[in-house]
């Protein structure tokens, strides 16, 4: 198969959930770097970095030890995720397909489609809170609105815009975080920066576990910004390129919140301590960050969007999404986020943390099978063909083994949540500490690789099928 690329391609994206074929292959693997590194320069893991300081009380020291640790164990998983991209040719969720079977992966692809939406209107509020502090005649449900639209035309333009955008950024939010630091850390407005908090290990888990979760966070749609890179890319220069850019803009911006928050008077909102820390370059960092999360937001849109539209197509499997399929439900999805940002942006922290620590559970399983099928099991060689047909082809409607692990990856972890609605007996037993990631991931991971090699049936048709990308 050829694996010439085009030297250009159009601004518009025409694909959605189909294969990219070699002849509308684009782009450089250095894009990744960008990509991610300028989409973490944001306001949402800026307000989430504060948490460890803010919700955990950890002191400085700690809490930067917490956010590295969580970054750079969660980027692994992240940056293999994005290896597959271009190796695929498709979006990852269509590709849990060949893990789940077309049926199976529903489950998945919807908990992804809803992951995706709260991050979206988890920004849009970040947008509008950004807006009316840089002007104070905007109220912040007209900054809402005015975000999620920004967001809403890039995503629609699509995935050479958003690399385009992430390129520029990168340069423009690199430099602006940086002045960040040095302004701040030159007028420090409290006297116990470095004394407020203390090390305690719940809060320290924890604060790990939000890390790592930003990162795993973005696992079922990272390799839809590789899939257009040419197949021969080396999975090496596709992993370290994501890796870094990814775990260095997040750990910078969790960073930057935990700094702005402790240079700060006790219980301020966290953009409001930014503001506040930055002092006469406040309002110039506002901007930037509003421009970072209405650029950054429009990839939960393109995320969110792509999962619905390979909901729709398990069902109505004759129907062949285009552009302007994309661009509508792009629209629904946006309106129903507005409403639903505007009443949910008193009390967005609250709504976000839960959110995401119950994300902790539903992702871990997913991601930890996805990697085990496709670097140990398959290889990374699969029938492309198979993964569009209504019976899923060689994989079949479920996957029994892959379902297997995925509900008993959930359940071992259930004794370990510590999350607002649920505290397991183990995490009450070691004072809050939430380590139910970890048991998910050493538990799910051997566990598939057992059951998919134990299965006789299934084997057979890996050595049989044509496990080859036909398209």
């Amino acid at each position: 198969m050829s694996t010439a690329a085009t030297p250009s391609a159009p601004l518009i994206e025409k694909h959605t959930i189909g294969y990219v074929p070699p002849k509308d292959r684009h782009g450089k693997v250095r894009d990744l770097f960008t990509l991610w590194f300028g989409g973490n320069i944001a306001p949402l893991p800026i307000v989430t970095g504060a948490l460890g300081v803010q919700l955990f009380q950890l002191n400085l020291v700690w809490g930067i030890v917490a956010i590295l640790v969580g970054h750079l164990v969660g980027g692994v998983l992240m940056a293999l995720h994005s290896a597959q991209g271009p190796q695929m040719g498709i979006p990852q969720m269509i590709q849990s397909r060949a893990q789940f079977g077309s049926l199976g992966a529903l489950l998945v692809v919807l908990i992804a489609g809803i992951m995706y939406i709260g991050f979206f209107a988890s920004n849009i509020v970040l947008a509008g809170k950004s807006l009316h502090g840089v002007v104070d005649s905007v109220p912040v449900p007209v900054g809402i609105v005015i975000g999620a639209l920004g967001s809403g035309i890039i995503g629609i333009i699509g995935y050479r815009f958003i690399h385009v955008l992430n390129r520029i950024g990168t340069w423009v939010l690199g430099i602006g975080i940086v002045l960040g630091f040095g302004y701040i850390l030159t007028h420090i407005q409290t006297a116990d920066f470095l004394t407020r908090g203390n090390f305690n290990i719940s809060g320290w888990l924890a604060t790990v576990s939000l890390a790592a979760l930003w990162q795993i966070a973005f696992a079922p749609y990272v390799s839809d910004y590789s899939r257009y890179l040419p197949e021969d890319v080396p999975v090496a220069a596709t992993f370290w390129t994501t890796y870094l850019g990814s775990a260095l803009g997040s750990s910078l911006s969790f960073i930057f919140g935990a700094v702005a928050v402790l240079a700060t008077p006790v219980g301020m909102d966290t953009m409001d301590a930014v503001k506040l820390a930055t002092g006469s370059i406040g309002p110039l960092m506002l901007v930037l960050f509003l421009l970072s999360v209405i650029s950054h937001n429009a990839l939960n849109l393109y995320g969110a969007v792509l999962s619905l539209i390979t909901l729709v197509q398990t069902f109505a499997y004759r129907w062949i999404p285009t552009a302007k399929s994309r661009a509508v439900i792009s629209v629904i999805v946006l309106a129903g986020c507005c409403f639903a940002a505007v009443g949910a942006s008193a009390d967005f922290i609250g709504h976000f943390v839960d959110m995401v620590l119950v994300l902790l559970v539903v992702l871990v399983p997913w991601t930890a099978i996805n990697l085990i099928d496709f670097y140990a099991i398959h290889k990374g060689q699969y029938d492309i063909d198979s993964i569009f047909q209504v019976d899923g082809g060689i994989y079949g409607r479920y996957n029994p083994q892959a379902l297997l692990a995925y509900a008993i990856g959930i359940a071992v972890q259930i004794p370990f949540m510590n999350t607002p609605l649920y505290v397991g007996p183990i995490s009450a037993h070691i004072n809050g500490a939430d380590l139910s990631w970890v048991v998910g991931l050493l538990i799910t991971s051997p566990l598939y690789y057992w059951l998919a090699n134990r299965d006789t049936a299934y084997r057979r048709r890996l050595s049989t099928g044509k496990l080859a990308n036909s398209l």
